[in-house]
């Protein structure tokens, strides 16, 4: 398989877009590696490897802009952590693993065009019941599809009215990146990385290449994001690229 300006050029923008919001972009990593033609056991570990790299990034730059709220954090991660290790474990029919991916990009578009609220619109009060349930519900469906969740955790913390938007952002890029990690670690043990994926597949070759691609299209996009953007432009593109995405995938 020669490899697509679909990925050259695709990889990098993405990254760009979701670190602008703290996010690590693994369900639209996926997305173009699906269209690109790869199958599930090359798509799920390389999106995660590169979720890692760019929520990782996209956390060390906004958290310079927020104070951390890091008990909410460690709260969250205690329970989503290991579910995200038994979700990764679980193998998914390609049919339904697309048609999964394709509602989970719903979410974030309906955060976008403020179908969601902002902030503050709604209070949740902040309960551990409610936590441990957001915790490990988000870990699991990570751990499942391959991706870090912030795209369902971003949404409900705005929505409860827990935290603002930079802070979200903060707490998204960590939980990605941790979740990402655990997902990875539990693909790895079950010798599923780029698994019957043969040396001389030209993606497989070129990881590193595409890996800093991203790092260098999220180190711009969480800078611009944390500290320049304007955002409505930008969510406008993102939104239309993400409802394309996943109308394809569902239907």
């Amino acid at each position: 398989m020669e490899l697509s300006y679909w990925l050259i050029f695709g990889i990098p923008i993405v990254a760009f877009l979701y670190a602008s919001i703290g996010h690590g972009g693994a369900s639209s990593y996926i997305t173009i590696l699906t269209f690109a033609g790869y199958a599930t056991a090359i798509v799920k570990p390389s999106a995660l490897m590169i979720n890692v790299v760019i929520s990782l990034v996209a956390f060390l730059i906004y958290f310079k802009t927020v104070n951390f709220p890091w008990k909410l954090f460690l709260n969250l991660v205690l329970f989503s952590i290991p579910f995200s290790f038994l979700g990764a474990k679980v193998n998914v029919d390609p049919s339904i693993y697309r048609k999964i991916l394709g509602v989970l990009l719903l979410f974030p578009v309906a955060r976008f065009l403020n179908i969601l609220p902002a902030s503050g619109k709604f209070k949740v009060e902040m309960k551990l019941w409610i936590i441990a349930v957001l915790g490990t519900t988000i870990g699991f469906v990570s751990g499942l599809i391959g991706i870090g969740g912030g795209i369902i955790l971003s949404p409900i913390l705005l929505l409860f009215g827990w935290l603002n938007f930079k802070e979200t952002s903060a707490v998204s890029a960590l939980f990605i990146f941790v979740n990402s990690l655990s997902g990875l670690f539990s693909v790895y043990q079950q010798g599923q990385i780029f698994q019957n994926i043969q040396i001389s597949d030209p993606f497989y070759k070129n990881m590193g290449f595409f890996i800093l691609l991203a790092l260098l299209g999220g180190l711009f996009g969480a800078f611009y994001g944390a500290r320049r953007f304007n955002h409505s432009v930008l969510m406008n593109i993102l939104n239309a690229v993400l409802l394309i995405a996943s109308f394809k995938l569902i239907f």
